[in-house]
């Protein structure tokens, strides 16, 4: 199994009592979500922030990293993005375990903040998960085999889906898809939609983050 490293942020005010964990999109990397620790730990001075690799070389990147081959953008088989994906949920799941034994902190003080192909991973994982997370939020993504959810899930961290109604790459309406299939497992979901704004995350997006997080850890 790959172990996954990436960039860290340490806390503002020197002390974390709490960690997000950045879960970058196709072809980029960690370096790319590592940044939101500025805005994000401006409103959360007492969090820790790592942004880990994705396990995969992109496929169209070779600068970049993926979770998981996309075969309508890459030419891969369906075959292949199950296997990788698989692959990378086990690889992220075993890094959010490595992170909760290294910081010390419960699960309760643990987010996954992802964005496109990072929030299909989040949403996937951390329902997942046997101890519940603190949150997860989700920038322009969607919800992977919602059919099976009711099935696999084994927590219910709250979750908060934004996503611009003009994402050329993620369609718009697949935030409503994924409140729905999360709703209909019992998640306690909150979306925004964010007018005019593609496939990025905007100002507004980082603030409602940062108070969704606020919220539920200090819950």
């Amino acid at each position: 199994m790959t172990e996954l490293s990436g960039p860290r942020a340490a806390a503002a005010s020197g002390k974390a009592t709490s960690l997000v964990i950045l879960v970058h999109g196709y072809g980029a990397d960690g370096n790319d979500l590592i940044g939101l620790a500025g805005p994000l730990g401006g409103e959360l001075p007492e969090t820790e922030f790592v942004s880990p690799n994705a396990p995969q070389v992109s496929t169209l990147n070779p600068m970049g990293r993926q979770w998981f081959p996309i075969p309508y953008l890459d030419g891969s088989t369906e075959e292949a993005m199950k296997a990788g994906m698989a692959s990378a949920v086990t690889a992220l799941d075993a890094f959010i375990d490595a992170e909760i034994e290294r910081s010390g902190l419960p699960a309760s003080k643990v987010a996954l903040v992802g964005f496109s192909q990072g929030t299909m991973m989040s949403l996937h994982v951390g329902p997942r998960r046997a101890e519940g997370l603190g949150g997860i939020v989700g920038f322009s993504g969607r919800l992977l085999m919602p059919e099976v959810l009711n099935d696999e899930i084994r927590s219910k961290p709250p979750v908060l889906l934004i996503h611009g109604n003009a994402d050329p790459v993620v369609p718009f309406e697949s935030m409503a898809l994924a409140e729905t299939g999360l709703r209909g497992a019992g998640v306690d979901v909150q979306s925004l939609a964010r007018p005019a704004l593609g496939h990025g995350i905007d100002q507004q997006g980082v603030d409602a983050a940062a108070q969704f997080l606020m919220q539920h850890f200090a819950a």
